[in-house]
């Protein structure tokens, strides 16, 4: 049984990431994009790693686990507000909402 459950959060984390990647590759606006790859990303790691640590079934590796998803959680809002702030002020275009190819 543990082994299904395991199963199941590694392979929803690499959903996760397989979305993230597809949104960075497919949305039209860096703002857009850095919002998929930070939300989905977060997830994706946090379920893998959750994953790891009940295979492990350790408490070190426990504590590592921990410590890297909030190290994720703090993170990566605060890099994706500088690559979002840093797009503005630099000028990027942005996303209209219209079609324009």
């Amino acid at each position: 049984m543990t082994e299904v459950i395991i199963g199941v959060l590694v392979l929803t984390g690499s959903f996760f990431a397989f979305i993230a990647s597809l949104g960075v590759v497919r949305l039209p606006d860096v703002l857009v994009r850095m919002h998929a790859s930070t939300k989905a990303g977060t997830l994706s790691a946090g379920l893998v790693m959750l994953g790891a640590a009940i295979w492990f079934w350790d408490l070190a590796v426990a504590f590592l686990v921990v410590a890297l998803v909030l190290f994720l959680l703090l993170t990566a809002p605060v890099a994706a507000h500088m690559i979002g702030r840093a797009a503005v002020r630099t000028g990027v275009k942005m996303w209209t909402g219209r079609e324009e190819d």
